[in-house]
């Protein structure tokens, strides 16, 4: 195994190099100890002189004149590929300013790209506040600090790690300092930041589905709201995707107290003729259902581009004809002129519910079993902390007869709410206090439940009231009246963020192996966060509205997903205008743009917010102020 190669820059007395050169194993561990000025600079410090004859003694190499914002210059290409690059307190000099500082890291974390292994760890040590995250202690205001993971997120890396930079653990370390100055830092509450290479962001483009219906393939795109969310299989074996452990702890639990059938679930494509199930449930589910065009594709599916396409030949869901049902959004005109197997309307599955009667009306149905449905759902929802356009859900089905009604219904609620109970208490510290609690809130009909998780995680100032899942009881038209069933919808993501302590449901889609890398199959872990304090940017945004048009709110958060890829965590409605002489209406929004797990710079997002200002003009018929 090659020893590991470490970086030095910025290295003053070089009092740092010779500490780690006498720590390290040399057998594991390869140094590079560099500086920006020559030999002749540092004769007269003779503290350096007695540091750079202890790294020749130990055969350690040392550089002079190393520019680190100019790293690809020193080294070969076949003399990178660094394991860690330390840059211990960095600084223009003199009276320098914070934006002159700033460069300074911007310039050397773009540096660092070029040669820092894929693995590779940047360190860099700033004092007290400097950094501008909340790890600082006294938080300096943003303005006014070096805003480290902004500049790192220019050279692609994020922050990993953060913890308190100790000149006592590195013996012999004495800190100088701008270019071996007698006056030194402070370096009391000093911080080390660790940076790591983030995944980039690129131009996804949306993936081609194609599906087979009888003898007839069709294809379809992923909507742009939904890019790398269709087909990810968190739930099916052998993913070891905590949404897929919580699951499988959920039905075996379960288990031990009913009669369990486990149904498998359908790809989540629907005909209008299986949304109208879904109106009374809800009558606004329908209307925020992704609908796609399903196309006639006689292509050979070897001619398609690798990579661009996926096959979904087990296509379980059957369409009685292809008829080619319309989207309720559509003009019957247009419909009228469009070939009828040239392109059919579909939706994306917006809740397993939309399978309850054809599980009930099976003929092996058996009353007293409990039913288990687990799959992907999608749905159109405003952008906000816990609302997510693509969830994993649980449905759990389950028939009794109406004169046991409530000792069924309570005892099936006991068993949930200890098993819910016992999940969110799995993660605890030896000793913490329950932060989590499980509540069946009933509603204004006397009859259903929404599951609300009363949660202090995710809120400092006060719990937080998450609403987990819905029970409901109901007779559907086709069901005989002495035929009492109870329906149990549970949001998988929001119960694994909740159980493992994940901040953002972003985190849970991520394509970044470094997520799974938390989990071991089949046991429940807390999660570990390795893309810490991500920096944070808002644009405002106002337009006319068109009053023939109207203005879909919907619509306006989904354009932004889309855009963003993600990347909105926030829209404030700032204010209302209208104009005294035209009376044309004005609004105004706040975007708040925030990666979870890449790194995303100030131009990336002026550049999002400059496409979303075109989109919303053509889409949404408004028009930019």
């Amino acid at each position: 195994m090659a020893p590991r190669r470490l970086l030095l820059v910025g290295e003053g007395n070089f009092s740092f190099a010779a500490a780690q050169s006498e720590t390290l194993d040399p057998s594991t561990t390869s140094i590079i100890a560099t500086c920006l000025q020559h030999p002749a600079d540092l004769a007269r410090d003779p503290l350096a002189g007695e540091n750079l004859q202890r790294l020749r003694e130990r055969g350690t190499e040392v550089r002079f004149g190393v520019d680190c914002t100019q790293l690809a210059d020193a080294f070969e290409l076949h003399d990178r590929e660094f394991d860690r690059i330390y840059f211990n307190f960095p600084h223009c000099g003199r009276k320098a300013g914070v934006a002159k500082n700033r460069e300074l890291l911007a310039k050397f974390f773009q540096s660092c790209t070029d040669v820092l292994a894929e693995a590779g760890e940047v360190h860099v040590a700033l004092c007290r506040g400097q950094g501008g995250t909340p790890a600082d202690k006294p938080r300096r205001e943003w303005h006014n600090s070096w805003q480290v993971v902004a500049m790192a997120a220019l050279g692609g890396l994020i922050l990993s790690d953060v913890h308190p930079f100790s000149c006592e653990a590195v013996p012999g370390y004495k800190c100088t300092g701008y270019r071996s100055q007698d006056k030194t830092f402070h370096v009391e509450g000093a911080l080390n930041h660790i940076f790591t290479r983030s995944l980039p962001f690129e131009c996804f483009q949306p993936r081609i589905f194609r599906i087979r219906l009888g003898e007839q393939w069709f294809s379809f795109p992923e909507p742009e709201a939904l890019t790398g969310k269709l087909n990810r299989g968190f739930l099916e074996a052998p993913s070891c995707h905590p949404i897929r452990t919580i699951n499988e702890k959920l039905i075996a639990e379960l288990g031990k107290a009913f009669s369990l059938k486990r149904l498998k679930c359908p790809f989540p494509l629907l005909s209008q003729g299986d949304t109208s199930v879904l109106t009374s449930w809800n009558c606004d589910i329908v209307s925020a259902a992704f609908w796609i065009s399903l196309l006639e594709d006689n292509s050979d599916s070897e001619s398609l581009m690798d990579g661009t396409t996926q096959d979904m030949e087990e296509f379980l869901l059957s369409f009685s004809e292809l008829s080619l049902p319309c989207d309720p959004e559509r003009d019957d005109k247009e419909e009228a002129n469009e070939g009828i197997y040239g392109q059919a309307k579909v939706c994306l599955r917006p809740s397993l519910l939309v399978h309850v009667q054809a599980v009930i009306q099976a003929p092996d149905f058996l009353p007293g079993s409990l039913y288990i449905l687990s799959g992907p759902v999608f749905k159109k929802c405003l952008i906000l902390p816990f609302t997510m356009p693509a969830f994993h859900e649980t449905l759990l089905i389950l028939e009794f007869n109406q004169n046991l009604k409530d000792g069924c219904l309570q005892s099936l609620l006991d068993h949930l709410k200890h098993i819910l109970d016992s999940l969110l208490t799995q993660t605890l510290l030896e000793g913490s206090k329950l932060s989590n609690s499980v509540e069946f809130v009933l509603q204004p009909n006397g009859k259903d439940y929404m599951i609300s998780v009363k949660s202090h995680n995710f809120d400092p100032d006060g719990a937080k009231d998450l609403i987990i899942g819905y029970v409901t009881t109901s007779t559907i038209s086709i069901i005989h009246k002495e035929r009492c069933f109870v329906f149990v919808s549970m949001n998988l993501d929001l119960l694994a963020m909740l159980v493992c302590g994940i901040f953002d449901w972003r985190m849970l889609w991520t394509s970044d192996n470094r997520f799974l890398k938390n989990f071991v199959p089949g046991k429940i872990e807390p999660f570990k966060s390795y893309s810490l304090y991500p920096p944070c940017y808002a644009h405002d945004i106002s337009f006319w509205l068109d009053e023939k048009k109207g203005f879909d709110e919907l619509e306006f958060h989904t354009v932004a997903r889309e855009v963003s890829q993600d990347t909105v965590i926030s829209i404030q409605f700032l204010s209302r205008f209208q104009h005294p002489k035209t009376e044309q209406v004005s609004l105004c929004y706040r975007l708040i743009y925030q990666s979870c797990d890449k790194a995303l710079t100030k131009q990336q997002v002026a550049s999002m917010q400059s496409q979303f200002r075109k989109e919303i003009q053509q889409r949404l018929r408004v028009i930019p102020r």
